[in-house]
């Protein structure tokens, strides 16, 4: 299917499981082995009340192919983009450029200033190629001595 024929959306509630699993899937194509994994899935699963806290939007073309997450700071002013994956059949196809536009207009839409994310390390070249830029290192939420890189935008810079 071509990109033209994706949708982007906002997700259901009775999605959350088949969003966990696409989670899993896009986590585990980065190479890590099962006990990576079994760590992880606490902090990949999707449930009602994740569902309920950001704005969870979803790549759809038949089948869920992408989601994402838009987390509003306290501040009102910035915001976390949280728990992208694109489904390993959909990777570099535009789906992952679709899912951020959505979230960019959302950003823009609520007014905040700044984006920012803690990106698994294979992620870091496409941030990278959407307008972030590594700011530091946060921990792991999963694995005890981790360090993620942290990244960050202005919504301007972002926008163009």
């Amino acid at each position: 299917m071509a990109e033209d024929d994706v949708v982007i959306r906002r997700a259901r509630t009775d999605e959350a499981e088949a969003l966990t699993e696409l989670s899993l899937r896009s986590k585990q194509s980065n190479g890590y082995d099962e006990a990576f994994m079994a760590a992880c899935r606490d902090e990949l699963t999707v449930t009602g009340e994740r569902l309920a806290e950001g704005e969870y939007w979803v790549a759809e073309s038949g089948e869920l192919c992408g989601c994402a997450c838009l987390l509003a700071d306290p501040d009102g002013r910035s915001g976390e983009v949280h728990a992208f994956f694109i489904d390993p059949a959909w990777q570099r196809r535009g789906v992952g450029r679709l899912i951020w536009q959505k979230l960019l207009e959302r950003a823009m839409e609520r007014g905040l200033t700044e984006l920012h994310l803690d990106a698994d390390p294979a992620a870091v070249p496409f941030y990278e190629a959407m307008g972030f830029g590594i700011v530091g290192e946060s921990p792991s939420g999963s694995i005890p001595g981790r360090k993620l890189p942290h990244m960050t935008a202005s919504v301007a810079y972002l926008a163009g």
